[in-house]
């Protein structure tokens, strides 16, 4: 009986359904990680910016967080913070 409803509702429909739900949910998922990396980048941004510089694990680190939030389909946006981010010193001043 349950085969019949579900014959008559139309399995296409139901699994048309099911694609779309999890579109939507896979989405929802990628703009939410986008979101994070996005803040993570420019909070990153300021901290090193506050400090003056940012040694070459810091750099290698944010520019790990970049390449993942560009892969997600970013638009460009972050690439000027990126260019400021890499122009800072890689030592303290008067660090020698």
């Amino acid at each position: 009986m349950f085969w019949d409803i579900v014959k008559a509702a139309g399995v296409p429909a139901v699994l048309f359904g099911v694609i779309v739900t999890t579109w939507v949910q896979i989405r929802s998922v990628k703009r939410g990680v986008q979101a994070l990396l996005r803040d993570r980048l420019i909070q990153g941004y300021k901290h090193y910016q506050e400090l003056g510089y940012a040694d070459f694990d810091d750099r290698d680190n944010l520019e790990n967080v970049y390449v993942q939030y560009h892969n997600l389909g970013a638009n460009g946006v972050m690439d000027d913070l990126r260019g400021k981010f890499l122009s800072l010193p890689l030592e303290k001043k008067g660090s020698k």
